[in-house]
């Protein structure tokens, strides 16, 4: 059994509680990650192929273990070439340096203005220099979002290079059917709209969100950062993104006390849940990808070189953000909507998948749509389990909400006091043994009442103060 360690914040088939994957931060931060992983997921897996989550950590030390148990290591990525991703850069670079095995990078970006001007990234030119030189030591080439991210390797000297896009948009192999369902969008239309912190906040998005909110009432929002979910369930407002009040996952906005946001834990879910829209706009670009492949039609509102160039390499319908912002027409829905042409889109998906299928097997990976059954037996698994619904804001104070959320917590001040009971019992034994080290074990014991605090105290407060309510 040939066996890939895939990083992932978790296996597509793994279900879990809204609770635990918030705790666990599965989704590392932003939803989307998990609509690439799991659609590479789903790529690799073939007859006697296991395709393995790595839990999304680099653990340099794994190394050995993984060099003894795996024959490759798959790497998605989006926006790694970013500034605030270095330090993980960095880590990833010298786990894949102790690695005998094969490394294969999926769909890596740099992250830049709309301009595509790369000089913010120099200060970390070495860094990606060091991780592209480690990786191509170990494959055929390095798989890129688009034509940016392309051209500021090559600058740098580096020629294995291919444009392959994003593996979310293969998550059916060949096949994608995104057509409009209605001739136009009307008042009533279902729309979902997406967008992120920095877009509400500095580049105008909050506008256009409170333009529409207050022209199509079947308006719903989806969130993707964990913060964004956090604050639906809990009501958390400890992360610096509750500094935006704008965003409609605060529990301030008119749009979270109507119960019209979601963020999503599972891509199953998310995706099934917009093929009932019938448009999908915002600046995020695993947003509106999910919406594609859905079948729902989506227009990206690009504010940066990584949605812009994902966008014009797989055609999809987008505007630039700045323009949208300054014009109030530009991006109301039923302007977008009979703007979008999807016919490239749809049209050129099936070149661009084989170029996705020869750079795998330029790289040695075998592929569920070539070597495999196009992804039957993973489709069936996955419907045959039960994933939770997308996060709601926690508006209800009925029985069910609360014992759910009650019932997880109670759970967790379980298993810290058997961990703090099982660490007593250890800083015992090592106090008699060595009783010149008697205070060795107190750090330990600390740190879990620390845990206990930060786990369980402000979900705690956040509850009892909603029951209140």
């Amino acid at each position: 059994m040939r066996r890939i360690l895939l990083r992932s914040g978790k296996s597509p088939y793994d279900v879990l509680s809204v609770e635990e994957a918030l705790h666990r931060d599965v989704i590392a931060t932003n939803a989307g990650n998990l609509i690439f992983s799991d659609a590479a997921h789903k790529i690799l897996e073939t007859p006697g192929t296991e395709v393995v989550s790595n839990g999304i950590g680099t653990d340099v030390t794994a190394a050995a273990r993984i060099n003894e148990e795996y024959d490759a290591f798959v790497v998605p990525l989006a926006n790694a070439f970013r500034p605030s991703f270095e330090s993980r850069l960095k880590r990833l670079t010298r786990l894949i340096g102790k690695l005998r095995i094969p490394v294969v990078v999926l769909g890596v970006g740099a992250q830049t203005g709309l301009g595509y001007d790369p000089a913010r990234l120099k200060p970390m030119e070495q860094t990606v220099r060091e991780f592209c030189a480690a990786v191509l030591d170990r494959s055929a080439s390095i798989g890129v979002r688009g034509e940016f991210t392309e051209q500021y390797l090559r600058d740098m000297g580096f020629r294995d290079v291919e444009v392959i896009g994003c593996p979310s948009m293969f998550l059916y192999g060949s096949d994608l059917d995104v057509r409009k369902k209605v001739p136009e969008l009307t008042a009533d239309a279902r729309i979902a709209v997406n967008g992120s912190h920095s877009a509400v906040q500095k580049q105008g998005l909050d506008r256009i969100i409170t333009r529409t909110h207050a022209r199509y009432p079947n308006l719903c929002f989806v969130g993707q950062n964990i913060s964004d979910a956090r604050q639906l369930h809990w009501r958390d407002l400890t992360d610096p993104n509750a500094r935006v009040t704008a965003m409609p996952t605060h529990p301030d906005h008119p749009m979270y006390r109507e119960g019209k946001v979601r963020v999503y834990v599972d891509p199953v879910t998310w995706i099934d849940d917009l093929r009932s829209f019938d448009f999908s706009f915002g600046s995020r670009i695993h947003g509106n990808i999910a919406a594609l492949l859905a079948g729902t039609p989506a227009t990206v509102l690009c504010g940066d070189s990584r949605t812009l160039e994902l966008c014009r390499y797989f055609e999809i319908p987008h505007l630039r953000l700045d323009q949208a912002a300054k014009d109030p027409q530009a991006a109301d829905p039923a302007r977008l909507y009979e703007q979008a042409d999807l016919s490239g889109l749809v049209r050129g998906h099936a070149e661009r998948f084989d170029r996705f299928v020869r750079f795998l097997d330029g790289n040695g990976l075998r592929n569920t749509f070539t070597h495999g059954d196009g992804g039957a037996a993973f489709d069936q698994r996955m419907r045959a389990l039960s994933f939770p619904p997308g996060v709601r804001p926690w508006n209800d104070t009925d029985l069910a909400s609360l014992s759910s959320r009650f019932g997880w917590l109670h759970s967790q001040v379980t298993e810290l006091t058997q961990d703090n009971a099982r660490l007593r019992r250890e800083l015992a034994k090592s106090q008699k043994a060595k009783a010149q080290k008697a205070t060795a074990g107190a750090a330990p014991a600390t740190s879990v009442y620390r845990r206990a605090r930060r786990v369980v105290g402000r979900p705690l407060r956040r509850a009892l103060q909603s029951g209140r309510q």
